[in-house]
């Protein structure tokens, strides 16, 4: 069953397709993080500014020097030790496209446990989107059944996994971190 629904999602992902899938936090809003079309149409149905930047999701934190330059040591730490999930803002995003990255430079990155996460992103050897899957400024949904119709219409594929999952999922933690090493939290 996963296998081929990491399949089913890895060819919506590659023909620039978006999907809506489970995550380690909440169900997520996914495209190919390096397609500047397939970004788009996910701002389009979150009905999002494009200046309000998404986060991307990596399997594994060997594959982080490929999206951002000067990643200060303590990132590895904060990855290897969080509870949690754990997303990190770092600056100067490369490899990315461009309307994925904030105007100032960085990008939202989390290192996934979630089995389905790693395996797509491990097969599809690029990161992906994550982003909340609603309208923007309606509430996050906790689980499959919140999500809005209009949010399951609107996408290409919806992952068949961890449906039937009502317990009530949050939002991961999010932390800045600065070239020098120092960071500050966004979201606990």
């Amino acid at each position: 069953m996963l296998k081929e629904e990491v399949n089913k999602a890895l060819e919506v992902l590659k023909n620039g397709g978006i999907i809506l899938y489970p995550t380690d936090t909440i169900w997520g809003i996914g495209c190919d993080a390096t397609n500047k079309d397939a970004v788009a149409k996910v701002y389009a149905l979150k009905k999002r500014e494009e200046t309000k930047s998404m986060i991307v999701l990596l399997d594994t934190d060997n594959k982080l020097a490929g999206y951002v330059n000067d990643i200060p040591e303590v990132a590895y730490d904060l990855i290897e030790y969080a509870e949690n999930p754990l997303t990190i803002i770092y600056s100067n995003a490369k490899n990315l496209a461009q309307n994925v990255i904030n105007e100032d430079g960085s990008i939202g990155i989390r290192v996934t446990t979630h089995e389905f996460c790693k395996q797509l992103i491990q097969r599809f050897r690029k990161p992906i989107v994550s982003t909340s899957a609603n309208i923007s400024g309606v509430p996050s949904p906790k689980n499959f059944d919140a999500v809005a119709q209009e949010i399951k219409d609107g996408v290409d594929y919806i992952v068949n996994l961890e449906q039937d999952d009502k317990s009530e999922k949050k939002p991961s933690t999010i932390m800045k971190i600065e070239p020098g090493g120092k960071f500050m939290f966004i979201r606990k």
